[in-house]
């Protein structure tokens, strides 16, 4: 079984668990199946609301779509939650982004 069938498998069998799920989100990414991917960051962030590592990732990807407007978005939620669990070094990268991301719709 290739990497992609074994993800979908994990997300299947443990739909609560975010690091399967945020694992099969990087894979699409990587495949460039960007809508799937980012309909998987999406779902990361619902269900696992504090999983942090899945914000600066779906943001990026939001931007490689031309999406400014929904990746700041995203990029600020992060922040809330980096600094809610006191990840102060993704409350930086996040910030970072968020900026840069404001500065490129204006």
């Amino acid at each position: 079984m290739d990497r992609l069938g074994m993800l979908e498998q994990m997300v299947a069998a443990k739909p609560d668990e975010a690091f399967p799920r945020y694992g099969l989100a990087m894979e699409y990414k990587r495949l460039g199946r960007h809508d799937e991917a980012a309909q998987m960051f999406a779902a990361l962030a619902e269900r696992n609301p504090d999983y942090v590592p899945g914000y600066l990732m779906h943001g990026n990807l939001l931007e490689a779509m031309g999406k400014g407007e929904d990746a700041a978005a995203i990029y600020a939620r992060g922040v809330e939650v980096a600094g809610a669990a006191g990840d102060e070094h993704a409350v930086s990268e996040l910030s970072a982004a968020l900026g840069a991301a404001r500065d490129a719709l204006a």
